[in-house]
Order: structure tokens, then sequence, then C-alpha cells
């Protein structure tokens, strides 16, 4: 199935994410896994199909708006991870990785929005 969000970079980034999380909160403790880890995870799924569903749709004022969900998500996820951090789950150098990873998702959504705008 060749659908338009599989041509988007910022989508293909965001799955690259999406593996990442995946695999740092394997190591959460297992009492996290219905709560930090279901909330990282849910986040984390939520950029790249807010990005698809966007795609998907027919207006560019509904794709923005999806856009701004996915964007939206991905603070969630900065939080999250922050608090990750600051509860010894995560060490400083794997947030490091995937905040870079984030923040050029993060300015790969601002672009895309600022192009639909237009």
């Amino acid at each position: 199935m060749d659908k338009p969000h599989k041509k988007l970079d910022v989508w293909q980034v965001a799955i690259i994410a999406a593996q990442m999380v995946y695999k740092l909160s394997a190591s959460f403790p297992t009492e996290e896994k219905f709560g930090l880890v279901s909330q990282m995870r849910r986040a984390v799924v939520s950029i790249a199909c807010n990005i698809a569903e966007g795609a998907a749709r027919q207006g560019k004022k509904e794709f923005r708006n999806f856009l701004s969900m996915a964007q939206g998500s991905l603070s969630e996820l900065d939080t999250q991870l922050e608090i990750s951090l600051a509860l010894g789950y995560l060490n400083s150098q794997a947030l490091d990785e995937l905040s870079s990873l984030l923040l050029r998702i993060d300015k790969m959504l601002t672009a895309l929005i600022r192009s639909l705008s237009r």
C-alpha cells in the first residue's frame, strides 16, 4: 500500500523515534508498564499516526491540524522523558540522543505546517 505519509521524511523519522522509545522503555521497572511506559509509547506512536492521518485528509487545513496534534504529542513525550530522567530510568546520553531526534521532528513539522499555510 503506497500511502502519501510514507513519502514524508518527518513520518519516517517519527517511526525511528518510536523504535527508540520502545527499546529504551523496555528496560524501565515493571511497575511502570501501565504508567510511564504506556504513556510514552502512546505519545510517540501518536506522533507518527497523526502525521499519517493528516496526510490522508483532503484539505490543507485538516492536515495542519493533525500536524499540530503531532507536535502536542511530541511535547508530551518530551515531558515524559524528562520525568524518566529525573526518576533514574534514563541516562542523560539516551535522553540527549532522543531529544535531538525529537527536536528534528519538531522542526520538520513546523516547516511542513508553514508550507501548508501558504
